[in-house]
């Protein structure tokens, strides 16, 4: 982090009645680059692949609903529970306000982000020229004998709402960061930091997400019906891994790696990379790289 961060704007867009943040880099007459974030994360976390981006781009990444500095409707009393529909219909919204009609778009998601532009990429492929799929494989697959358990689960946790552990310190939300990301550059963490947390009142800081994303959903993921969708991609996708990716390990623990990813035969086109010395946060790791393959995938 020692050359200059390229500067960003904030835009706040109104989307079915919600208020969503919106970082911006670039020329608003550049090519376009969404960019969306994982669980948990901000905006802010494509610093540094931006930084890394040799091309002429504009980049728009928004907050998720819930996160961030985008409104928090179920912190507000304004729903119950954060349906993934929902982060599909913001992006729909999203790519109307900043894109002209009938342009095809190209999508760029992390996780859970990845997970939004795969599915929304089957449900409105006129609208999207190439996806990018930074670590996002969708869920372990389900079986309907589970659904009992799974409602009663969400029952149990409606009654004790999670709460998000609190830092006493910006340092300490950093040093945070670092646990969970070993290879996060101290520099790294102390920006994320910045985006990630603000203080309250009694000077403590607090993680820019609401406690409402612990709750586990009501519904099995269909793996069925994600498929489904996939097949209707029309884009060509790259998907791009962490050689030894812990995060699919950690999903495809009941069944080998190359069972799990039959799964991504949906895709009409589908092709992938792998990234060496990164973990799940690719794009922290390796920016470089990433932006690299994302250039040359989407010139």
């Amino acid at each position: 982090m020692n050359s200059p961060m390229k500067a960003s704007v904030s835009d706040f867009v109104v989307a079915r009645g919600t208020r969503l943040h919106v970082r911006r880099w670039g020329r608003p007459d550049a090519p376009i680059l969404f960019m969306l974030h994982g669980w948990m994360d901000v905006s802010a976390s494509f610093q540094f692949v931006v930084d890394a981006l040799a091309g002429d781009w504009q980049v728009i990444a928004p907050d998720a609903r819930g996160f961030g500095l985008s409104d928090w409707p179920v912190a507000q009393g304004r729903s119950g529970y954060y349906w993934f529909q929902d982060y599909l219909a913001d992006l729909d919204a999203l790519i109307d306000h900043y894109a002209p009609p009938r342009e095809p778009v190209n999508l760029v998601g992390h996780s859970m982000g990845a997970n939004v532009v795969c599915l929304y990429a089957g449900v409105r492929p006129e609208r999207v020229r190439r996806v990018v799929d930074l670590e996002g494989f969708g869920m372990a697959a389900t079986k309907p004998a589970q659904a009992p358990a799974r409602l009663a689960q969400w029952l149990d946790d409606l009654r004790a709402p999670p709460a998000l552990s609190t830092y006493a310190t910006l340092d300490a939300v950093a040093q945070r960061l670092i646990r969970t990301n070993p290879r996060l550059p101290l520099a790294k963490a102390r920006f994320l930091a910045e985006h990630w947390s603000k203080p309250d009142d009694a000077g403590r800081f607090h993680l820019l997400a609401d406690p409402a994303h612990k709750l586990r959903g009501p519904l099995l993921y269909r793996l069925d019906e994600v498929m489904a969708v996939w097949s209707k991609v029309a884009a060509k996708v790259l998907h791009v891994e962490a050689v030894g990716s812990p995060t699919l390990a950690a999903i495809a623990a009941d069944v080998p790696i190359d069972e799990f990813k039959q799964r991504f035969t949906a895709f009409p086109d589908w092709r992938e990379e792998f990234i060496d010395n990164a973990g799940h946060m690719l794009h922290h790791d390796q920016p470089e790289r990433v932006a690299a393959l994302v250039e040359t995938f989407c010139a």
